[in-house]
């Protein structure tokens, strides 16, 4: 059976570890790990985890498979739109119960996809739903790539995510999308093919940024991590036990890969260009909490630094990098966690305002073309989208989060079938999470949407403790270390724009609360990359045209 738990909702309450040890375990206080790939004989035991856990955050296999590729025989007897049979119709609800909405396109099977293809089904669309993707397998988890994969409690095949029942759905799997006709409304395939819908969600996600220089990224021990092969790949060499193992950046993926090693006894280095790990992310005081973590766990961490390059032996292998300050360290593995590249390229001349910071939606998924104006048929979800959230002065935000990719996935899903008046917004605060060196770090908002940070619970020495950020007097975001049992107290804080600093009793509190600077990164603009042309005189003629700087 397969399991995945929704670590967004998951307070750290531990019924499930008591009920299924075999399954779920705790590391340390809230650090929750847990066997994806369960034994079949294990599931009265994890059916009784689920029913008792008091956040129901936990999903397993219910029913059916997650899709069949059609045969040329189905096909025919169903009806693609491929082959010109009829396709069965999905009825748009409410006042325009008249349109009909005949085929649901999404590009992209991974946790967006997946979860907007059971939203559509269980909202009651009938009509055909075909999903693209670029890998050949089924949908996984990616977050227990960077955990339980390269620490060896998992094998890479063993984060499929659960089946939600049959989807009745068309997979192409393996044949990624090259491009999109906004006028003929297709989809264009890699091999040669191409798919017409009604309405079109893009949920292609993000690939792992490689190391600049193909040539010293080709070395042999130079890895990075995004996908299950990704991960196989970097468990096998770790697990041959490497002299020394570099990790070029400190983000949640980076400190991550570092805690693995360290859970392995291998010796790491991780090199950081910010001030602290989880700088970008956290902020530099919350930043330097986790630093001084890093270090009590044995990794060497240099931060301020850069590596200007790596270098192999006569062979190919990787065999030594050098830093911005001149040192040069010995390693036989090094990592390169330097974020996420969107998967947009496939858009270009699309017509989509699609760039390097994703495809641009609204608040209910809607994508932006060129001209800034929405489409009702085509719809963004995930790593993908960039979309403007009130909460944060209607700022854009792009999120690389799970829960952010579950909920609006099941926004712009309700969206692509309702009628204007039944949309939904998506408006849910982000929610991240991340187990590192035994201890379960969980956020809620946006951290670097703040100018003060102050600890209001518990004890940073004893790393148990809860931060709150502000903004311009208002609660904005707050970050626990094993106390995630807190934070939808904060949430709702947050989203009753409550005062910071919070002036009324904590428990936990400190006797006296002390707000410092945030230390949050300066934004970098959502511009880079492309360049916005415009054109034409009168109102009926103006127009908008991305120029993109490579070419």
């Amino acid at each position: 059976m397969r399991v995945v738990v929704d670590l967004t909702r998951c307070q750290g309450y531990g019924q499930c570890a008591f009920l299924a040890p075999g399954v779920f375990r705790m590391s340390r206080a809230e650090a929750l790990m847990y066997e994806l790939h369960a034994d079949d004989e294990e599931r009265e035991q994890v059916l009784r985890a689920v029913a008792a856990c008091p956040v129901q955050a936990i999903v397993v296999d219910q029913m059916g498979t997650l899709g069949r590729p059609k045969t040329a025989d189905a096909a025919r007897a169903g009806g693609t739109p491929e082959d010109g049979a009829p396709a069965r119709a999905g009825r748009i609800r409410g006042p325009k119960s008249s349109e009909r909405v005949r085929r649901v396109v999404i590009v992209g099977a991974s946790l967006a996809g997946l979860r907007a293809a059971a939203t559509l089904r269980r909202e009651g669309y009938d009509g055909s739903l075909t999903l693209i993707g670029d890998e050949p397998c089924e949908p996984y988890d990616r977050p227990p790539l960077s955990k339980q994969v390269l620490s060896g409690q998992i094998t890479a095949g063993h984060t499929m995510l659960p089946r939600r029942g049959d989807l009745d759905a068309e997979w192409l799997r393996g044949k990624p999308a090259t491009g999109l006709d906004l006028a003929a409304k297709q989809v264009h395939l890699s091999d040669g093919g191409h798919v017409g819908f009604d309405r079109l969600l893009i949920a292609t996600g993000a690939r792992a940024r490689p190391w600049p220089n193909a040539a010293e990224g080709a070395l042999d021990g130079v890895f990075v991590l995004r996908t299950r092969e990704d991960a196989a790949r970097l468990h096998e060499r770790l697990a041959a036990g490497p002299g020394r193992v570099l990790v070029i950046g400190a983000g949640f993926t980076g400190s991550e890969i570092a805690s693995a090693c360290r859970d392995l006894g291998l010796r790491v280095t991780v090199v950081e260009r910010g001030s602290a790990p989880l700088v970008g992310a956290l902020g530099g005081v919350i930043g330097g909490i986790a630093a001084e973590m890093q270090r009590e766990h044995g990794v060497d961490l240099r931060c301020g630094l850069t590596v200007t390059a790596l270098e192999g032996d006569g062979d190919g292998r990787l065999r030594c990098a050098h830093l911005s300050d001149g040192s040069v360290v010995d390693v036989q593995v090094a990592v390169a966690a330097l974020g996420a590249e969107r998967n947009v390229e496939w858009l270009e001349g699309s017509g989509l305002a699609a760039g390097v910071w994703g495809v641009s939606c609204d608040a209910g998924c809607r994508a932006f073309d060129v001209n800034g104006v929405v489409s009702d048929d085509i719809f963004v979800a995930g790593d993908v989208a960039r979309f403007p959230h009130p909460v944060y002065g209607y700022q854009f935000l792009a999120l690389e989060h799970w829960g952010n990719a579950v909920n609006q996935a099941q926004v712009a899903a309700h969206n692509m079938i309702s009628p204007a008046a039944e949309r939904w917004p998506h408006l849910s605060l982000p929610v991240f999470w991340s187990a590192q060196f035994g201890t379960n770090i969980k956020s809620v908002g946006v951290p670097t949407f703040a100018d003060q940070v102050a600890i209001t619970q518990g004890s940073v020495a004893d790393r148990r403790f809860v931060a709150a950020y502000g903004y311009r007097g208002r609660i904005t975001a707050a970050v626990a270390f094993d106390q995630a049992m807190w934070l939808e107290f904060y949430q709702d804080l947050i989203e009753q724009a409550a005062p910071f600093p919070p002036a009324f009793g904590m428990v936990g509190g400190p006797e006296e609360m002390r707000v410092v600077p945030a230390e949050a990164p300066d934004r970098v603009s959502a511009f880079q990359g492309a360049t916005v042309v415009v054109t034409g005189h009168n109102p009926d003629e103006r127009r908008a045209t991305l120029v993109h700087r490579n070419h």
